[in-house]
């Protein structure tokens, strides 16, 4: 489709002229040989760029430059002046032209600063529709996405954000499950109440039980004081265990006691301390292999996954890349009170095909630093860290009947596994013998994969 260009100039055979060559070079051309009349267009017209000249009778170029900022700030302005006339030329574009070209002009200096309009207009809304996107995707409070696998996500969350069963959420690092969590807590009954999180692995096995359910004065001795613990801190709200694949095997059955008994004993403490929060446990591990490792009680996992969220890695959530980039612009850009609204087309292409190993947080991390560099209101590909920058993505094949871009091998786990079933008629024993799994472990895999069926 071609680019819409109004043309205004009171020349009437210099319009005729400007349009029969910008039509040839790829333009769709309307003209107008008054402003006045150009202007009436504009309110319902589909224009990408205007090119107008300055010197007009009537109203002037620079008038309806200035009108056509107020009122379509959208429609870039090209404005042409005669050589000499270069006050007139800056007088524009400081009352909001986009760019200016000196007659007599080149055709192709005409042709470069309208393609560098449309250019400038398509991106601005670009970074409109995204604006958009993100209020539209955004769901359960900070939770963003507009993916089918968010949207089971949000699904999940307003199902369950006011009962005060156990939640497992599970995911890559990186992927927001802290967020997913607070989001768990800030929408639910418990919202008034604190939301206290822990990191299992950031402390040794003592430390932790300490925190966890506290101290008697003297219990050791750098107790000085009695420290209630978080599970008694968190009371009418929620406790986040993040990473609590890493809880050490001896704190385990404590911590599945304090969560039968609803109660917690302190370190050095002879009574115990009754407590009411709903807990909410992270994961990047795979609970289930470790419990049959024997690394974690299978008693304690049941106990803490009555309901299991998947945090889907961004390579699962494409559409939502973009829309995650312009909320986290906006953030940087804000906290830094610098002038970025946007990016380029050539970063979002940047973005999009990129593989993200380090999923949302890692894409935090590229705006974060791309608008600490951004010169300019819109991001260039110079702007993003070289890995992001030089990375071409794969395009070696996987040879076979279904020839596939390399996959992470948990998905090529997961592929193989539901073409084993169907290769099998869904017979899940056979599936489980063919595939050097226990019948335990292939039903686990299918219901996180959502292909548990009955057999």
């Amino acid at each position: 489709m071609k680019n819409q260009v109004l043309v205004v100039d009171d020349d009437r055979d210099m319009c005729e002229t400007l349009a029969k060559a910008l039509d040839r070079r790829g333009f769709e051309v309307t003209w107008r040989a008054h402003a006045a009349d150009a202007f009436t267009l504009l309110p319902n017209g589909n224009f990408d760029a205007v090119l107008s000249d300055l010197n007009m009778k009537g109203m002037s170029g620079l008038e309806l430059c200035e009108r056509i900022v107020a009122n379509r700030p959208d429609v870039p302005v090209v404005v042409m002046t005669a050589f000499g006339s270069l006050d007139a030329a800056i007088a524009a574009i400081r009352a909001g032209a986009y760019d200016f070209v000196t007659k007599p002009f080149e055709m192709d200096a005409i042709e470069l600063a309208l393609r560098r309009a449309v250019e400038h207009h398509s991106l601005r809304e670009e970074v409109k529709r995204l604006r958009g996107e993100v209020e539209r995707a955004r769901g359960p409070d900070e939770l963003v996405g507009d993916s089918p696998a968010m949207h089971k996500v949000f699904e999940l969350v307003t199902k369950i954000k006011d009962s005060d069963a156990s939640v497992l959420i599970a995911g890559e690092s990186g992927t927001g499950k802290e967020v997913l969590a607070r989001a768990l807590h800030r929408t639910g009954r418990r919202k008034q109440g604190p939301f206290v999180a822990v990191n299992c692995a950031a402390m040794p096995g003592a430390l932790l039980e300490s925190e966890l359910f506290g101290h008697a004065k003297g219990a050791f001795t750098d107790a000085k004081a009695a420290h209630p613990g978080l599970f008694v801190q968190a009371n009418g709200g929620s406790i986040l265990l993040d990473e609590i694949g890493e809880l050490p095997l001896d704190l385990q059955p404590k911590l599945l006691r304090a969560l039968q008994e609803r109660s917690v004993r302190p370190v050095g403490g002879a009574a115990e301390v009754p407590f009411d929060a709903r807990l909410i446990s992270a994961t990047n591990r795979d609970l289930e292999a470790a419990v049959e490792e024997g690394r974690f009680r299978e008693d304690l996992y049941f106990r803490i996954n009555v309901v299991r969220i998947e945090m889907p890695p961004l390579r699962a959530r494409n559409n939502d890349i973009l829309v995650l980039a312009q909320r986290f612009l906006k953030e940087f850009a804000t906290r830094s009170q610098k002038n970025v609204v946007g990016f380029s087309t050539a970063v979002a292409e940047r973005l999009r095909s990129y593989a993200w190993p380090g999923n949302v947080r890692e894409l935090q991390n590229c705006l974060e630093r791309a608008v600490a560099m951004a010169g300019a209101e819109l991001l260039a590909v110079e702007d993003l860290p070289e890995r992001i920058r030089n990375y071409r993505s794969s395009h070696i094949v996987i040879a076979g009947e279904d020839a596939a871009e390399l996959v992470p091998l948990e998905e090529v786990e997961r592929r193989y596994i539901l073409r084993v079933l169907e290769a099998v008629g869904g017979q899940k024993s056979t599936a489980a013998r063919v595939l050097g799994l226990d019948r335990k472990t292939l039903y686990r895999k299918l219901e996180r994969y959502g292909a548990l069926t009955p057999q």
